[in-house]
């Protein structure tokens, strides 16, 4: 299967918004309180809130279409924002999501794929990103794909404290395939 990136500018704001909040919400809408919930995508996937993201240097989305077929998103931090680590040789990825209606055609595959050479290319060491605990699917993606546990944070939804698992993948010897 053949995907194409496409790196996002502010001209892709309003896509972006949109497939950012459908994407969450057809993940994680039914595993948590209906009130805390809509409360964090209203402030997590405001538009100026993604606008800002847009904004930072060290922050960078890409969109991933499937011929004219807008199928999916990653987003990538570096430096200061990421969430966590905050490390020079590391990048976090913070989203990797696919729209509902293209799951299970390994496009979510792809998208790692070339989050694992975004980072490669730019000479990290290695690249994270936190899973919810209770998302066991996400999680067996992720070792499967060589990805693994080193340690936890608190993800907040609302009000409701959640656990992520925090994973990473080691580059050192990765050469894109």
């Amino acid at each position: 299967m053949k995907l194409l990136f496409k790196k996002c500018t502010s001209s892709d704001l309003n896509a972006l918004v949109k497939i950012s909040k459908t994407t969450f919400v057809e993940a994680f809408e039914k595993d948590n309180d209906p009130e805390d919930f809509q409360n964090y995508v209203n402030k997590a996937f405001e538009e100026t809130n993604i606008e800002q993201q847009l904004q930072n240097r060290d922050s960078s989305f890409y969109f991933a279409f499937k011929g004219e077929q807008l199928v999916g998103y990653l987003k990538l931090n570096e430096n200061t924002a990421q969430t966590d680590i905050k490390l020079k040789e590391s990048v976090e990825l913070e989203r990797i999501y696919v729209l509902k209606e293209f799951q299970g055609n390994q496009i979510g595959e792809h998208i790692l794929k070339e989050a694992i050479n975004l980072a490669s290319q730019r000479q990290k060491s290695f690249i994270w990103l936190g899973v919810w605990q209770k998302n066991v699917g996400a999680i067996r993606f992720y070792e499967k794909h060589g990805f693994v546990k080193f340690g936890t944070h608190p993800y907040f939804i609302g009000n409701d404290e959640q656990t992520d698992w925090l994973m990473r993948y080691d580059l050192i010897n990765f050469q894109e395939s």
